[in-house]
């Protein structure tokens, strides 16, 4: 079995051209029977456009794309596959799916931890997005993880490289995807949702002072709380740390040492204060212990916490 992405990705794409091609050939087929049976031959034509057939053809980019498929819903690319699989493996982190089981593992009900073995779910059903590695559980490092334990040691950093060259951005792989989970992770999740997230965002804001999320599915009336207590807490621990460290690093510093410095002290400030700010809201719908009803769906759940939570452009 082949460990590198590029090779899944390579399969996958093969696959659905020959899934469309036959598709096509089929309705063609069909059209010829129904013109012979009604004497239509010298009024339609037998032929099925591309953009017309309703399975998926991968592109390796938007540019790649052929004219007579344009103007299909059905055309996908090579980031639109990195990007279900950076969305199938947050849903593996969640229990929503299993490495180890076909299909949707949880979606509400009740809940069996023999389905996951591969992938064990996240246990409290929050994942903080950090600008840095702050946390143990931050997102990005378990992205990196779940790569590893998926498809092998020996090919994480290519498979890592892929998936950054298919998201696009500067920097390191690592870099790059821990950019699109602060930055871009969430509208794609709307846009395949259609503004109707299962995977909800708590933001504090354009400073990136706190980011995490959850699973609407596992949420629990203490959750606000445990973000608070176990994340918001921690990481305005570590932003002090981080300041007093830079504060004292400035005291020697100077040149371009000491203009890095305080651009990146100056960062951390601006990202204590947003985070303080966003306690403070946090903190009073912790205190309110909310439930929430799966059958309202998503839209009544959201707008109890759209204080806290990223807006739904």
């Amino acid at each position: 079995m082949a460990r590198l992405i590029s090779d899944k990705y390579e399969a996958w794409k093969k696959e659905c051209e020959e899934r469309f091609l036959k598709l096509k050939q089929n309705e063609e087929k069909l059209n010829q029977i129904f013109i012979g049976i009604y004497g239509l031959q010298d009024e339609l034509t037998s032929d099925v456009a591309d953009k017309d057939v309703t399975v998926h053809m991968v592109y390796d980019s938007k540019d790649d794309v052929a004219e007579s498929m344009k103007s299909s819903n059905y055309a996908r690319t090579l980031r639109d596959e990195i990007v279900s699989l950076i969305s199938y493996a947050v849903g593996c982190m969640f229990g929503r799916y299993s490495i180890d089981t076909e299909g949707l593992c949880y979606a509400g009900g009740e809940w069996d931890i023999s389905k996951y073995k591969t992938i064990i779910p996240d246990a409290d059903n929050i994942l903080p997005i950090c600008d840095d590695d702050y946390l143990e559980d931050d997102l990005t490092l378990q992205f990196i993880d779940f790569v590893r334990k998926v498809y092998g040691e020996e090919t994480l950093e290519q498979n890592l490289q892929f998936i950054a060259d298919a998201l696009g951005g500067k920097g390191t792989s690592r870099e790059v995807i821990r950019n699109y989970f602060l930055d871009g992770f969430y509208s794609d999740h709307l846009k395949i949702y259609q503004k109707r997230p299962i995977y909800w965002l708590f933001d504090s804001g354009k400073k990136n002072g706190f980011k995490c999320l959850i699973y609407m599915h596992r949420y629990q009336p203490d959750t606000i709380a445990r973000i608070r207590t176990d994340y918001i807490h921690e990481m305005q621990s570590r932003y002090r740390t981080a300041i007093d460290g830079l504060e004292k690093q400035l005291e020697s510093a100077s040149g371009s040492e000491y203009a890095k410095a305080t651009k990146q002290l100056n960062k951390l400030k601006d990202q204590e204060l947003e985070l303080i700010k966003f306690e403070e809201k946090i903190h009073h719908i912790a205190d309110q212990m909310i439930s929430i009803d799966l059958d309202d769906g998503v839209k009544v759940n959201y707008a109890k916490f759209e204080d806290v939570l990223a807006k739904l452009k």
